[in-house]
């Protein structure tokens, strides 16, 4: 499923997508806890998971980047295992893009694949709640980078 386009800022990028382990948790602690890489360097191929703030319905979920492109600024990432996916999902698959928009800003296209398990099927409600709470935290990192402008140089 893909989400319409999000305008970000240019300066946005790089931080969202090279330092959201790093940044995730320092600016929206009350919902993510701490994000551990668990296996590798932090590159293609590590496992990172995630672990939730007190009183999340979720404790954690592990993420598998499957593809970084530092130039572009944009990567691919798997949930593959964690309380996240529930009896339903085998998997979920991510594609995150930032490209340049005519006006000078940016602008975030993600399209997320859900692999589930057996016989189930999801419905349209759940697939979008789960890409709005994932833009939802762009939108917040985005507000946080824009009222910090030095945080990242």
């Amino acid at each position: 499923m893909s989400t319409p386009p999000q305008s970000l800022q240019p300066d946005c990028s790089k931080p969202l997508v090279l330092d959201a382990h790093n940044l995730i948790p320092k600016v929206i602690p009350q919902v993510i806890k701490s994000i551990e890489i668990v296996q590798g360097d932090g590159g293609v191929g590590s496992i990172r998971q995630i672990n939730f703030a007190e009183g999340s319905q979720f404790k954690s979920v592990k993420n598998r980047i499957d593809e970084l492109n530092e130039e572009n600024y944009s990567y691919k990432y798997t949930y593959i295992e964690g309380d996240a996916l529930a009896d339903k999902l085998e998997s979920i698959a991510f594609e995150v893009q930032f490209e340049p928009t005519p006006e000078g800003g940016s602008k975030n296209k993600m399209t997320s694949k859900y692999h589930t398990k057996a016989d189930v099927v999801l419905k349209e409600e759940e697939i979008k709640a789960g890409n709005d709470k994932t833009l939802e935290i762009y939108k917040i990192l985005e507000a946080y980078l824009l009222q910090n402008p030095d945080a990242y140089v």
